[in-house]
């Protein structure tokens, strides 16, 4: 890892739910020339937030860099004011991007899409800023849909509708709020938009500098993909 370099133009992230046409959005990205977005990771990433917010949450270590404390060995929490926590961020995040997301030497932007959302709207919010920091340039793309299409949808239909239009109303306040902050990194997409009108995609190719090739945007919008049967 210690070779590993962050593509030149830095990061993009899809976020969203299930059933809201992530894998089409993906694939589409892929087609702009040097960007790759790697798929779901089943959230690896999330596990690496909370051990970075344990200690930047903690108010023993906080305690112990207010009062300029140097411990010793009969402190309990000995050596913990040596910690640089905007290093250890860094380090999770280059970790994560060489082993993980492995990115080519020749790309721009690197990225990855999820589903899987976060229950709590304070800490959904704290892991996109997580990602906003320590990823170089990182860029937002937060996918949406009818919120009654999606409860329809596959494996959704097992679940109380109810359920699932909470999940899609605390998701997409979290999107509001994250792009409304930061406009010129973040942008909102909604699925029956762009399947209307493919010039939709605008405000994407804008965020990434580029976009496929009419050729390709026509292909992988007609394409059915296998999961969606």
């Amino acid at each position: 890892m210690n070779d590993f370099r962050h593509p030149k133009d830095g990061y993009v992230f899809i976020v969203t739910y299930g059933r809201s046409g992530s894998t089409l959005l993906q694939r589409l990205v892929n087609a702009i020339p040097g960007v790759m977005v790697r798929g779901e990771n089943n959230n690896a990433l999330l596990p690496l937030f909370k051990s970075w917010q344990a200690l930047t949450q903690s108010p023993d270590i906080g305690r112990m860099r207010a009062q300029g404390l140097t411990s010793d060995a009969t402190h309990p929490w000995f050596g913990a004011e040596r910690i640089d926590t905007d290093a250890y961020g860094h380090t999770l995040c280059r970790g994560f991007a060489a082993q993980v997301l492995r990115p080519q030497a020749n790309l721009r932007v690197c990225g990855f899409k999820e589903i899987r959302t976060i229950a709590q709207s304070t800490e959904y919010r704290a892991y996109l800023e997580f990602k906003r920091r320590f990823f170089p340039n990182a860029r937002f793309v937060f996918n949406t849909r009818d919120s009654a299409a999606v409860a329809r949808s596959s494996w959704w239909r097992s679940h109380d509708p109810a359920d699932v239009m909470a999940m899609i109303h605390t998701a997409e306040a979290v999107f509001r709020g994250f792009v409304a902050t930061y406009p010129d990194r973040s942008i909102m997409l909604h699925y029956d938009s762009y399947i209307a009108d493919h010039g939709a995609f605008g405000p994407l190719f804008d965020l990434l500098g580029d976009q496929p090739s009419r050729a390709d945007l026509r292909a992988i919008m007609t394409q059915r993909l296998i999961h969606a049967t």
